[in-house]
Order: C-alpha cells, then sequence, then structure tokens
C-alpha cells in the first residue's frame, strides 16, 4: 500500500505526526515548569504551544484520512483506524486544557491541567505504538534497508580527498 500523500516517494503523514506530539510534549514540559513555580510567562508559551499543536494535529488528521481512503480493509486498516482515534483523543484532551485556559487572562496552567496534559501523552504514546506499527506494515514487501536491493536506482559519488 502506497500513501496518496508524498513528497519525493515518501508519505507525509508520518512526517507531520512529528509535529503535533512534539508540541504537545513541549506544551507539557512549559506547564510543568510554570505549575513547580517557574516564571509566570512559561504558562502562557505552554498555552500557544499547545495551540500550535492543535493546528498542526489537525493537519495531520487530514492527511492520515487521506491515507486512510485506500488502506485495504484487513488488520493494516483496523489498526489505521485505531492510530487516527487514539490521535483524535489525545488532541481532544489538549483542546480541552486550551479552552478552559483560555477563559484565563493569564492563560497559566494547574495542576489539574498538567495532569490532564500527561495523561493525553501518555495517550499519544499508545499512538506513537500504532504508527510504528502501520509503518512496519506499510513497508512489508519492500526493500529492507540493509540489503542491497535498497541500494537499486540510487547512486553513490566516491569523493576523493584533494591533496
Amino acid at each position: 500500500m502506497q500513501s496518496r500523500l508524498r513528497v519525493q516517494g515518501h508519505p507525509i503523514q508520518p512526517m507531520l505526526v512529528t509535529f503535533p506530539l512534539g508540541l504537545f510534549v513541549s506544551a507539557t514540559v512549559f506547564d510543568l515548569i510554570d505549575v513547580l513555580g517557574g516564571p509566570a510567562f512559561l504558562g502562557e508559551v505552554g498555552y500557544w504551544t499547545g495551540v500550535a499543536a492543535l493546528v498542526a494535529a489537525a493537519l495531520t488528521a487530514v492527511a492520515g484520512m487521506v491515507d486512510l481512503w485506500d488502506v485495504p480493509g484487513d488488520r493494516t486498516r483496523r489498526t489505521a483506524i485505531a492510530f487516527n482515534l487514539v490521535n483524535t483523543v489525545m488532541a481532544a484532551m489538549f483542546l480541552l486544557t486550551c479552552l478552559v485556559r483560555s477563559q484565563s487572562p493569564q492563560r497559566g496552567a494547574s495542576a489539574a491541567i498538567l495532569i490532564t496534559e500527561l495523561v493525553a501523552l501518555a495517550v499519544g504514546g499508545v499512538g506513537v505504538h500504532l504508527g510504528a506499527r502501520l509503518m512496519h506494515e506499510f513497508d512489508t514487501g519492500r526493500a529492507e534497508a540493509g540489503t542491497l536491493d535498497a541500494l537499486a536506482g540510487s547512486t553513490i559519488e566516491i569523493v576523493r580527498p584533494r591533496p
């Protein structure tokens, strides 16, 4: 199975997934520092990082839905649906925290918000596992990276050092 959305032969959705995950983790770290008594502005930085993560998650979800269109109706499809649902649950939990914080003038984090974000990241960890399983299933039938077949069609340039 090939992804419909590709850049130079590489599927886009696995690349996009790293942005919301990294931003969600960053938002949680900023909020942790804020809750532990760090500078107050870090709470607002955590809030806006969470908002940026939600935008990235929406774009990633669109790419995931396009790719889901062509997934065969077997175990791979069930894994892909579970992957998208788990990531949606994680994003929904962060959306909830952002909505709660948007009512506050400082947009700082609280212990309850931090706990919600940590649970959301745990849910995201399940998504990472499912995503790894999907990549393994999608790559079945392709040349293994360590074999000579993987080099077919690629060029190797030998550069000699200048004296």
